[in-house]
Formats: C-alpha cells, sequence, structure tokens
C-alpha cells in the first residue's frame, strides 16, 4: 500500500515548530494548508485530516474560523478520519455541534491526565497508559461535547480528549518538543506571568519529556485507523508531491 495522505490544516499563524513537530510525527505524505490565511483543501480527497494548535478562539470573530469549522463538518460527514489537537481539538468541537469556552485558569505545562475506563479500547489511545503525561498549554476548553461524541480523557481543566465517529480530538500536545514546549511557555509571560512562567521552564525537563513521549504512540495509531478505513473503503492511499 502506498504512504497515505493526509490534509495538515495549519492553524498556527505560519509557526515553524508546528510544522516541523507534526511533519516529524506523522508518517504519511501531508498537503499543508494555512488556514489563517483563507487556505482550505479544494475538496476532501485525503486519507486523513489534521487541524494544529493556534493562538486564536474558535469563537473569535476572524473570517477564516467558519469556513474551516465548515469544511471540518464536511469532511466529518464524508467519515474522513481527523484528529484535532488543542485549537485543532476545539475546532473538531465546535463544527460537529460541541461548545467551546474561556477557562478561569489557564493551563500550561506538563500535566497528568486521565483515561476514562469506558475508552480503554479507544484505538486512538491504545497502549497509552490510563494516566499519562502531556505537555498542555490552553486557555479555551470545550465545555460541551458533540452529542455524538464520547468523552475518552480528562484532569481537573476538563475535556483532554473525545472521541465522535472517525474524528478525534485531544486538548494536549503529544507533537511538542522541548525547544517547542520551552518557546511557547516563553510566550506566555505578559498572560500569565513571570513567576508561574518560570516555574513551568524549570519544569520542562528530559525526564519530563521522555515521560510525555509515550502519548506519541497516537500518531501511529491515528495513521494506522486511517490506513484500515481506506482499506475498508476499497481505496488505495496514493502518494503525491503535495
Amino acid at each position: 500500500m502506498s504512504r497515505l495522505r493526509f490534509a495538515l490544516l495549519h492553524a498556527a499563524h505560519g509557526d515553524e515548530n508546528t510544522s516541523r513537530n507534526f511533519r516529524r510525527e506523522l508518517d504519511a505524505d501531508l498537503a499543508e494548508f494555512d488556514v489563517t490565511d483563507g487556505e482550505l483543501p479544494p475538496d476532501h480527497a485525503y486519507d486523513g485530516v489534521v487541524i494544529t494548535g493556534s493562538r486564536a478562539s474558535v469563537y473569535w470573530d476572524e473570517a477564516w474560523i467558519p469556513p474551516l469549522l465548515d469544511w471540518t463538518a464536511e469532511a466529518h460527514e464524508q467519515g474522513i478520519p481527523m484528529l484535532g489537537v488543542c485549537y485543532g481539538h476545539q475546532a473538531v468541537a465546535e463544527a460537529l455541534g460541541g461548545r467551546v469556552a474561556g477557562m478561569d485558569e489557564f493551563e500550561i505545562g506538563y500535566n497528568e491526565i486521565r483515561r476514562r475506563p469506558e475508552a480503554a479500547e479507544d484505538e486512538l489511545l491504545a497502549g497509552i497508559d490510563d494516566s499519562f503525561t502531556a505537555f498542555t498549554t490552553h486557555g479555551d476548553a470545550v465545555v460541551d461535547l458533540p452529542a455524538e461524541a464520547e468523552l475518552l480523557a480528562e484532569n481537573e481543566h476538563g475535556v483532554h480528549a473525545f472521541r465522535a465517529g472517525h474524528a478525534w480530538g485531544v486538548q494536549f500536545h503529544p507533537e511538542y518538543d522541548i525547544a517547542t514546549a520551552e518557546e511557547v511557555t516563553e510566550g506566555k509571560r505578559d498572560q500569565i506571568g513571570d513567576e508561574r512562567v518560570d516555574a513551568v521552564l524549570a519544569d520542562i525537563t528530559p525526564a519530563n519529556y521522555e515521560a510525555a513521549c509515550e502519548v506519541k504512540r497516537l500518531f501511529e495509531n491515528f495513521t494506522q485507523y486511517a490506513e484500515e478505513v481506506a482499506t475498508e473503503n476499497g481505496i488505495e492511499p496514493t502518494a503525491t508531491d503535495d
């Protein structure tokens, strides 16, 4: 079977860390679209879709957001495997009828997340411990899941993973490397203050990063799932030069 072809919907306003991290973790040919600049795939002819993080909120009044949500809803209706990360997680939730709102307290740093017992057999989280460490950075959260969605993982800050059919959302950042975690944290000084930023930076250690690498397994799981869906649908994935 040829390599899978994924649409990477880049919502991070051109941030190079985002492209580097997802291209490192996803074993597929990626067609990348800068959705904040109004770029969207012309069709849904992909084996999978990945929506990245962003400094934006899905409820902001910005011209690029409604078309992204509409495209995401259409991709879901067509049964295309989809993975949303952080902002992407929130975008998938909103597109499928859920609701996102601002949080009382910003969550940032390496934090513990717990899988729900009823999600033990979920394909995306297969091979990941029931309690796992991941880097988080968000001031919004999914407060109402789509009607069809199943809650997969959470912590005291709220929803951290859900599934709706072939679509998943994860609030945490499985793609981050140490350099990205440090850079993102440094950029939060005006938002959360020097003391908290310094505390989070001190916690970005090789040991914590190694612990968080466990959740990178979900990229392999998502790719395998997309391949299985393509096979079931009688579709032969075809690599392109995108």
